[in-house]
């Protein structure tokens, strides 16, 4: 029964981590960037936009163009919440591998 205590400890253990990670997780913010930081937006850890900036070039440019910049930014952002929020799990599951576990983002 030793090693079942064991397994239920370590699971505790984990949830309590993953917890703390998603805590964590909320709190991250990031910028992506677009037409040479023309465009700016900038998303927390589970996705949301919080921020978008524009700059007065850009606004001079043809509606579709803007567009297409607010895309390119959005999803330079989203790429790197990705990698801070893998990063984060990796350090609260502390190795253990969650074999066909991918964040929705």
């Amino acid at each position: 029964m030793t090693d079942f205590s064991k397994i239920l400890d370590k699971a505790k253990e984990l949830e309590a981590k993953m917890k703390e990670s998603q805590e964590k997780i909320k709190n991250i913010r990031v910028e992506g960037v677009s037409g040479s930081n023309s465009v700016k937006v900038t998303l927390d850890g589970e996705g949301e936009m919080q921020k978008l900036e524009l700059s007065n070039e850009v606004l001079k440019e043809e509606k579709s163009i803007i567009e297409d910049l607010i895309v390119a930014a959005h999803n330079n952002a989203k790429s790197q919440i990705k990698v801070k929020t893998t990063e984060e799990i990796s350090k609260a599951a502390g190795g253990f591998g969650i074999p066909g576990f991918k964040w929705p983002l």
